[in-house]
């Protein structure tokens, strides 16, 4: 008997090993799927995106600072949302709340949200970010700025607060938008560590850019 009960427990381990590596599979084959389809739509329709260059370095900082929370400020049609989520998945903690002004972009991001395996993670706010960003609640770990550039600083005084010491700040497109962005590079750069990494990247519209990474301390 208790060899019988001994190899039942052990198949149905197995079973469950099994179920687990097929389920994480099929995870990983729709949000491959996704992910093409939503980079050739911002290919073809000109919306804004990280490019993989930068959305692989971005996953990196997510999977290094392990965040309970990360703030986005613009989720577009959610490309670097979903390599937020994805990392966030595997390292087994943490969601993601984005921010984003145009109502039509947010519901189209809801859905390759949900297609990709990644909602439950998610949680959308749809209005100017300088002031939905004042209504999170927690405190948060991790803060991308991909919004209009002008928002840059404002987005981040709004909170400032909520943010933990050695929280990571990731303001993209600081190649580009240097100029627009420079209120909030001067106040960063002055106060906490911070540091541009460039990228060689591959987006129709853009060849050079780099992404501004500072470490916030209270």
């Amino acid at each position: 008997m208790q060899n019988g009960w001994a190899s039942f427990a052990a198949n149905e381990s197995e079973r469950r090993r099994r179920r687990i590596v097929i389920e994480g599979e099929a995870a990983v084959a729709a949000w491959d799927e996704v992910m093409a389809e939503v980079e050739q739509a911002c290919r073809e329709r000109g919306v804004p995106m990280l490019g993989r260059e930068k959305a692989e370095v971005l996953a990196r900082l997510v999977a290094e600072r392990q965040p309970k929370l990360v703030v986005e400020c613009g989720t577009a049609i959610g490309y670097s949302g979903l390599w937020i989520t994805r990392q966030l998945r595997e390292n087994g903690r943490g969601r993601l709340i984005t921010l984003e002004l145009d109502p039509q972009r947010a519901e189209e991001a809801r859905v390759n949200f949900e297609r990709a395996g990644v909602a439950d993670l998610v949680e959308q706010q749809v209005g100017d970010a300088k002031e939905t960003i004042r209504q999170v609640k927690g405190e948060v770990d991790f803060l991308l700025l991909d919004n209009n550039y002008e928002n840059y600083l404002p987005c981040f005084l709004g909170i400032r607060d909520r943010l933990v010491d050695g929280a990571r700040i990731v303001a993209d497109n600081v190649g580009i938008g240097e100029g627009e962005m420079k209120e909030y590079l001067d106040l960063v750069r002055r106060e906490y560590p911070s540091e541009t990494v460039w990228f060689d990247v591959d987006l129709p519209w853009l060849t050079r850019d780099a992404m501004e990474v500072t470490v916030y301390r209270k």
